[in-house]
């Protein structure tokens, strides 16, 4: 696993990568996410992959291992809110998700960043200091946590 981590590379993915990085969270959302949602949800999921309006003004960072997009992040930088974050299954508890998130502080230092967590995800976010900022909600099926986070100004 160690030896894993050490040829994993960080980068602000080209809008020619999006749809792979789309792909990658349309089958981790299926594995992990999914169970936890009613049909409803994961339809919804599904769609927003598909809509250019809602894809619109997202800036994707991604982790390769090698040529292997593994896992990815999707924030939109005008409001500073991350909409997607993703890991291969494979890649779970290596510290990829942390590189991830560390790629997107340097990018908005100083800065609040927000998210809606999954549940499956709210252990992660705690984990790199994400506060909630409300309870659990249910909203067209999708399960989730409103957090920020606050750098240490």
């Amino acid at each position: 696993m160690e030896k894993m981590n050490r040829k994993v590379s960080v980068r602000k993915l080209s809008a020619g990568e999006r749809a792979i990085a789309l792909d990658l969270a349309w089958r981790v959302f299926s594995k992990y996410e999914s169970p936890d949602y009613s049909k409803e949800g994961t339809e919804e999921f599904r769609k927003c992959l598909n809509d250019e309006e809602y894809l619109e003004g997202i800036e994707y960072y991604g982790a390769f291992d090698g040529e292997s997009l593994i896992g990815l992040v999707g924030i939109r930088s005008d409001r500073k809110h991350i909409c997607f974050f993703f890991v291969d299954g494979k890649y779970h508890r290596q510290g990829i998700g942390t590189r991830l998130f560390k790629a997107v502080q340097q990018e908005y230092l100083d800065q609040i960043i927000t998210l809606n967590s999954s549940p499956y995800g709210v252990q992660f976010y705690h984990s790199l200091g994400f506060k909630d900022t409300d309870k659990e909600q249910t909203v067209n099926g999708i399960r989730f946590t409103p957090m920020k986070y606050e750098s240490r100004f």
